[in-house]
């Protein structure tokens, strides 16, 4: 299970769509409430398929949002590189998601409108402390071109996978918003020679 999390306006159900739909979404309205996406990816030879929940991220929708946190596995925390407004309240979804999720979920910092370069408010470079600062990966993307829209997802994704066959995260504990495709399949957290052998499809 995935999260899209960030204030209005940043770009969050334009990304969503590039990801599912591989082009972008011309009229696009803010969420209201939840809205929810998923695909089928290959992650390091294993086939993952990415249950992406979309959140609204206007202050009125905070307490409906805020209950699809619990079993989140991964979230994309997306500011807008135009908008400092949006870069300033990382903080506090930073927190909703670190309280309200697992401790251990995995985050990507995203700055979208990549495309809008000439009007920036928010270096890259400042991003990037802020992002290791708070333990986080970090990529600008741009909705409207595609890019690094996919690979923001997949790098979450690789990072769950990586947490799971190193023991730090273990899939069959409560909220941990991961599930065997195929509950026979649960050898992803054996030793690697066995693990190699089978190809478990797993939904974060």
């Amino acid at each position: 299970e995935f999260l899209v999390i960030g204030s209005a306006g940043t770009g969050k159900s334009c990304l969503l769509h590039q990801f599912i739909e591989n082009k972008f979404k011309q009229d696009s309205n803010h969420t209201i409430g939840v809205e929810f996406g998923s695909r089928v990816v290959n992650v390091g030879g294993k086939t993952v398929k990415l249950q992406i929940w979309d959140t609204a991220g206007q202050e009125r929708f905070r307490s409906v949002t805020r209950s699809y946190y619990r079993g989140a596995a991964g979230a994309l925390l997306v500011y807008d590189i135009t908008s400092r407004e949006t870069y300033n309240s990382l903080t506090n979804w930073l927190t909703d998601a670190r309280t309200l999720a697992s401790p251990n979920i995995i985050i990507i910092l995203c700055g979208n409108k990549k495309d809008l370069d000439a009007d920036r408010e928010v270096t890259f470079l400042e991003a990037s402390r802020f992002a290791q600062e708070n333990e986080l990966m970090f990529l600008e993307t741009s909705a409207l071109t595609g890019e690094n829209v996919e690979e923001a997802f997949l790098k979450c994704a690789r990072t769950i996978l990586n947490k799971i066959e190193s023991g730090e995260l273990d899939p069959e504990r409560m909220g941990s918003g991961i599930q065997y495709g195929d509950t026979s399949l649960r050898q992803l957290r054996q030793p690697r020679s066995a693990a190699a052998q089978t190809r478990p499809q797993c939904n974060c």
